[in-house]
Parts: C-alpha cells; sequence; structure tokens
C-alpha cells in the first residue's frame, strides 16, 4: 500500500506542474491569437477534464499494479478505449450545438488530450520499468 501511496502523489505532483505549465502556455497563446473567437468551453474545463480522467486512469492501473496484476496492457487500452468515449461524450454538447466556431474549441480540446495521453504513457512506461 505504501508503494501505492508513494507513486501515486508522485505522479500527482507531476501532472500538476505539466497542467499549470500547459494551461498558462494554452491561455496565452489563446489570449495573444484568438481572443475575440469566442470559446464553447473555457479552457479550465478542457484541462480539468483531462486531469480527472489522467488521474483515474494511472490511478486505477496504478492499483491493480502495486496489489499483484503485473499484466497491465489490456487494462490500459481499455481504460484508453473509455477515456476517448468519454472525450466524445465531454463534446457532445458541442457537437450537438449550432456554435460555428466549432474548430477551435475541437482543436483547444484535442492538443491537450495528446499531451496528457503522451505524460500518462510515460508515467505507466515509467512503473512498468522500475518494479518495487
Amino acid at each position: 500500500m505504501e508503494v501505492f501511496k508513494k507513486r501515486q502523489v508522485s505522479f500527482l505532483l507531476q501532472l500538476i506542474v505539466i497542467t499549470l505549465v500547459l494551461l498558462v502556455t494554452h491561455s496565452y497563446l489563446h489570449h495573444y491569437f484568438s481572443n475575440s473567437n469566442p470559446l464553447f468551453f473555457p479552457i479550465w474545463q478542457v484541462y480539468a477534464f483531462h486531469v480527472f480522467v489522467t488521474t483515474a486512469i494511472y490511478g486505477i492501473i496504478n492499483y491493480k499494479y502495486s496489489f499483484g496484476q503485473k499484466v497491465i496492457f489490456n487494462l490500459f487500452m481499455g481504460m484508453t478505449l473509455l477515456k476517448m468515449i468519454l472525450s466524445i461524450l465531454f463534446l457532445l454538447p458541442l457537437f450537438l450545438s449550432d456554435f460555428e466556431a466549432k474548430r477551435a474549441d475541437i482543436f483547444n480540446f484535442f492538443v491537450p488530450y495528446f499531451f496528457f495521453l503522451f505524460f500518462e504513457i510515460f508515467s505507466l512506461t515509467k512503473l512498468l520499468q522500475n518494479p518495487e
């Protein structure tokens, strides 16, 4: 249980730092380049979604790995599929609306999506390479 908590806290601290850097950079770029274009989803909501989903996925996989399940590929693939479904559900109000500038919102969602996915894969690779 102690190893699980240690890895989870380390992951959360790294996630918070990466999220703050990405959020500040993203907000600055949006303000500088397209402040006149309104967004359907505020940038902070997109990042809150990504932080929640990434934390949940890593936490579940870390828990399973810490308590005996050493083969986590199928679990990771299933959780990634769930993440994709949740992303579609998150974006569904945008898709169903008559909001005109959908392209900017989709771009504002998927750029952080891939950064968070990369961080998630990097963290899980590190988890698998350092068995304790």
